[in-house]
């Protein structure tokens, strides 16, 4: 295992055997954890980039098993924040420090092109120096390049598996992986910086769905990487099976550090609410990205896409404090920056 470990650090890939190994023996994950640091320090130093979440809407046309907003979940009490109440939170994050902002949300027809490209512009005209992440699933390839032309830099779309089978699994038969990896390379053609990821322990993941997934990576070659346990929620298909494995998880994200070394990886609020340590257990790991969240309090307990969501009600302003303490309490520091992924070209020695 060591060895696999050491030609994972210097050349970057492996075989699907030996990434079988890796995965499946965490006999070693303290040194696969150190290389993995190691290797962010070199490029990312010690700083933490953070993204400012702000949650616009719980509605959603999707009905996926696993998701907590899904459709047909009648317990959901939904809600919609309106474009005064997102420029608001703009406004807050703004003065705490933020220069990414993050809007997520289901796929809600009510945010029409029309009305996210005036947002966006008006995001844009305060805040020049900021970042904007979309993440609002699966849209059209013309309404992504509005929306890019508006001012939007970054897409959020996890493809959630990369192999057909499982995805099956996990959602209806009106959603396609197909239309989902579609929507990714479309995305990186009219010039975003994507985000892509996928769900550790979901029902019916194998190992060999956990390669498909870094292969298919491999191909995307995205500039942030998201993953994170899968968590059930109590009104869902999938409410009896369990949470995903968070060793495993730590596990893929120092994978990931190693196969990608210059990609942004979110340490998850999905991994702080399996494990409380678990956000600073992923920065150890070989992650450099926190998301602490922006939206309203009053909102927060809805967006609730598993159960038992942590920092539901904490101030835009606890969230910050917060994890600024956990991070300086394993040797880090966020940093106040858009926090653009860096290039070969734009190393940086450990600080």
């Amino acid at each position: 295992m060591e060895q696999l470990i050491e030609k994972l650090a210097s050349t970057h890939d492996l075989t699907d055997d030996e990434l079988r190994c890796l995965i499946e023996d965490g006999s070693c994950d303290d040194l696969l954890f150190q290389k993995a640091e190691a290797l962010r320090q070199q490029i990312y130093g010690k700083d933490v980039y953070v993204r400012g979440l702000i949650e616009i809407s719980n509605y959603c046309k999707n009905n996926c098993y696993y998701c907590g907003i899904r459709r047909d979940n009648r317990q959901v009490d939904r809600y919609r924040l309106t474009p005064e109440q997102i420029l608001e939170c703009c406004a807050e994050g703004y003065d705490l420090g933020f220069r990414t902002f993050v809007l997520q949300g289901g796929e809600d027809p009510y945010f029409t092109d029309d009305l996210l490209c005036a947002l966006l512009k008006t995001i844009k005209s305060r805040y020049p120096d900021c970042a904007v992440t979309l993440s609002l699933g699966e849209r059209s390839r013309d309404s992504y390049q509005r929306l890019y032309d508006a001012g939007a830099d970054r897409y959020l779309l996890r493809h959630e598996t990369a192999s057909p089978a499982h995805y099956n699994k996990l959602h209806p038969q009106e959603l396609s992986l197909e239309n989902r990896q579609r929507c990714l390379f479309q995305l990186k053609e009219i010039g975003y910086q994507v985000g892509s990821g996928f769900m550790v322990g979901s029902p019916y993941q194998t190992t060999d769905c956990l390669i498909a997934d870094l292969r298919f990576l491999q191909q995307l070659q995205p500039a942030m990487i998201g993953i994170g346990p899968f968590l059930t929620h109590q009104d869902t298909p999938f409410r009896e099976f369990e949470n995903g494995n968070t060793q495993l998880v730590l596990r893929m994200i120092a994978i990931l550090r190693l196969l990608f070394p210059y990609a942004l990886l979110p340490s998850t609020t999905a991994l702080g609410t399996a494990d409380p340590l678990g956000r600073e257990k992923g920065i150890k790991a070989g992650a450099n990205v926190v998301m602490p969240n922006l939206s309203p309090v009053s909102v927060r307990k809805k967006y609730e896409l598993y159960d038992n969501k942590i920092c539901t009600g904490d101030e835009a302003a606890e969230c910050r404090m917060c994890l600024s303490r956990r991070m300086e309490s394993i040797g880090y520091k966020i940093v106040v920056d858009r926090g653009d992924v860096k290039s070969p070209e734009r190393t940086k020695t450990p600080s």
